[in-house]
């Protein structure tokens, strides 16, 4: 019976010895949830809750109109009407801003053409005839020349080129001297830092293509 006895208790201590790395391994997990659910202050959402405010941030982040929808209506995904209605919203801010643009409102302006020194700019430039306003029209001349291979019409080409380059530098130097004599006139101490630049470009550019739209004609005053 001793011997029955002891055996037990054996198995008994045996099985204790067993069951108690066993207890520590089932409860280590539990431990590691707990710890990562504290540190993130929340409990781990379920697959479909992820997907599903997955899906309403992408809806809702596409545009102003979708943000307002998504905001006003938390919870679910938009409907195809009210993803409609946003778009025209949206479609109708763009074309409202592109319209204030073109008038030159200072809202609507690009960080390159808001101030009161790029708007004196591009007054000066457009109350102007300047040769250099004719710069794409010599392009298209020459692009023409290029692609008829005529040896003759080749030869001139060269020589355009560099009446467009020369005529170029001179007026933009004219500009510069103008522009800088306007700024110390109407805007003391105002910066006139890449204004040059800034008039030139436009100066190059089609009348009628220019942005914002030019709100002085030829030999108006500025």
């Amino acid at each position: 019976m001793a011997v029955f006895r002891r055996s037990s208790s054996a198995g008994a201590t045996d099985s204790t010895a067993q069951d108690a790395p066993g207890t520590n391994s089932s409860t280590a997990p539990a431990k590691e949830r707990s710890a990562s659910e504290a540190k993130k202050g929340r409990p781990t959402p379920k697959r479909s809750e992820a997907e599903r405010n997955r899906y309403q941030s992408i809806t809702g982040g596409r545009s102003s109109g979708s943000r307002a929808y998504s905001q006003s209506n938390a919870g679910r995904p938009l409907t195809p009407e009210e993803k409609a209605n946003a778009k025209t919203r949206d479609r109708n801010e763009r074309n409202r801003r592109m319209d204030a643009m073109k008038r030159g409102e200072e809202w609507a302006l690009g960080a390159r053409d808001k101030g009161a020194a790029r708007q004196l700019a591009r007054d000066y430039v457009d109350a102007h005839r300047r040769p250099s306003e004719y710069y794409m029209y010599a392009l298209l001349l020459l692009f023409v020349s290029i692609i008829s291979r005529n040896k003759l019409i080749g030869n001139y080409a060269s020589y355009l080129v560099v009446a467009l380059v020369v005529i170029i530098i001179v007026d933009g130097y004219l500009i510069r001297r103008a522009l800088r004599r306007l700024i110390a006139q109407r805007l003391p101490g105002e910066s006139s830092r890449g204004l040059t630049m800034y008039a030139v470009m436009r100066a190059l550019q089609i009348r009628r293509m220019r942005l914002p739209a030019p709100r002085r004609k030829p030999g108006d005053e500025i």
